[in-house]
């Protein structure tokens, strides 16, 4: 007898069936997100007569969405094993509040004023004090079996009133000048030089990611996007990249700055000034690490697949041996750490504690998880749809501040898209079933 003939099946490719976008395996809400973004941009720019889209307004805006959209990561997994954190925004004013202190009275005791380890042990700080009080407010929920809306809107007045017991109500300031860097400014541009290298990094990041990628596939027989699909999506990512690098050096630092610049590195000033650009800020570099971190954490770590687990189906999670308490606490443990980091960005940015910091970031937070495609009913969401809602909402506030609007309008507009977007969710979602 001999033994049938085997054949091997060859990986599918994906280039006969289907149309353009599921060849490019592209996400249709992310496209409806670029597409609503750049509206928002080119109206903004219109009726601000050209300023909104210059150079300087959006190294400020990519400032600006930092902290809320580091915070808006580790929404995502909260929302996904549908809960919700609304004490967000008073995590972040009472950790600026203690290592406001911190740098300003506790640390200057014992290491000196301007001393080199003061940064970092702010830092330190920062992430084991928030990460402590996710902590406690995850077992709260998991093991006591509290509801989440009320253990963290519990949290919310706590740990607002913590902040102003701290310090009594005063505003500390100002800040250690090397930690003044985690919050942009002249401090925190990184320059030209490494802005290029940094994105070239990017670049080639981006382009290994993709191979690896469809050789995993081809490896497993998994359908495959054709080559040219691939090399669209690499051309398109790295243009982004090193149109965002291009931007960040089209923005100079001020006359002043250079100048003490100049003369600190002995470059004689010429008439006619120099242009030296500011590159990227630390904090949009610091918020792109996390990114990456957290998108790798949700979708290629065990972690990761259990919080998704625990989102579509708590139940059958548990019963398949997933410890889902234990799971839902770290999930709020990491995002107490991520109020810790966006903390220290927004302490700095603002060179002083207050008290008022933090103020309905929570409202910022859920609202950019929420327009990134992030589902209340739990179980769906992505980390980059957030972190790009998050710009989506900065914009709105960046665009009307440009214009003059008042704040309570300003609000109304943000509670608006907030609701228009839960109900487009719905839509698309009932359209997909």
């Amino acid at each position: 007898m001999t033994a049938p003939a085997t054949t091997t099946v060859p990986p599918r490719s994906s280039s006969s069936e289907g149309s353009l976008l599921s060849k490019l395996e592209i996400d249709v809400r992310m496209l409806g997100m670029l597409a609503a973004l750049a509206v928002i941009w080119i109206g903004f720019d219109i009726l601000s007569g050209g300023v909104f889209l210059t150079p300087r307004n959006l190294w400020n805006l990519s400032v600006q969405t930092a902290s809320i959209a580091i915070m808006s990561t580790g929404m995502v997994l909260v929302i996904v094993t549908r809960n919700i954190d609304l004490s967000v925004g008073a995590i972040l004013g009472l950790v600026g509040m203690i290592i406001g202190v911190a740098q300003v009275q506790w640390l200057p005791a014992w290491l000196g004023f301007e001393h080199w380890l003061t940064a970092p042990l702010v830092v330190l700080v920062a992430i084991a004090i928030g990460g402590a009080i996710g902590l406690f407010q995850g077992w709260l929920i998991a093991y006591l079996a509290i509801p989440s809306f009320i253990v963290t809107l519990g949290g919310l007045l706590v740990w607002r009133g913590a902040a102003w017991w701290v310090t009594a109500g005063q505003t500390i300031a100002p800040m250690d000048n090397r930690f003044k860097a985690f919050g942009g400014g002249v401090e925190g541009a990184l320059g030209a030089t490494a802005t290029w290298v940094i994105a070239a990094i990017a670049c080639g990041l981006v382009i290994v990611a993709l191979g690896l990628a469809r050789r995993r596939r081809i490896s497993f027989g998994f359908p495959v996007r054709p080559g040219w699909a691939d090399a669209v999506i690499a051309l398109f990512a790295c243009g982004a990249v090193l149109g965002a690098a291009a931007i960040a050096n089209a923005y100079p630092l001020p006359a002043g700055t250079a100048r003490r610049w100049a003369e600190a590195n002995g470059i004689v000033w010429p008439e006619g000034g120099l242009f030296i650009p500011h590159g990227v800020a630390l904090p949009v570099l610091i918020a792109v690490v996390v990114g990456l971190f957290m998108t790798f954490l949700a979708r290629r770590l065990r972690f990761g697949r259990y919080v998704f687990a625990i989102g579509g189906n708590p139940e059958a999670a548990e019963l398949s041996g997933i410890n889902t308490r234990w799971t839902l606490m770290k999930v709020f443990g990491l995002m107490g750490v991520l109020c810790g980091i966006s903390a220290c960005i927004s302490t700095a940015r603002l060179n002083a504690a207050t008290n008022s910091a933090g103020t309905l970031d929570e409202l910022y937070v859920i609202a950019s998880a929420v327009i990134g495609g992030t589902s209340l009913a739990g179980g769906i969401g992505t980390i980059a749809g957030a972190m790009l809602g998050a710009l989506v909402m900065q914009s709105l506030q960046s665009g009307m501040v440009l214009l003059g609007v008042d704040t309570p309008l300003q609000n109304i507009v943000v509670g608006a898209v907030l609701v228009l977007a839960v109900w487009v969710d719905g839509l698309y979602r009932r359209r997909i079933k």
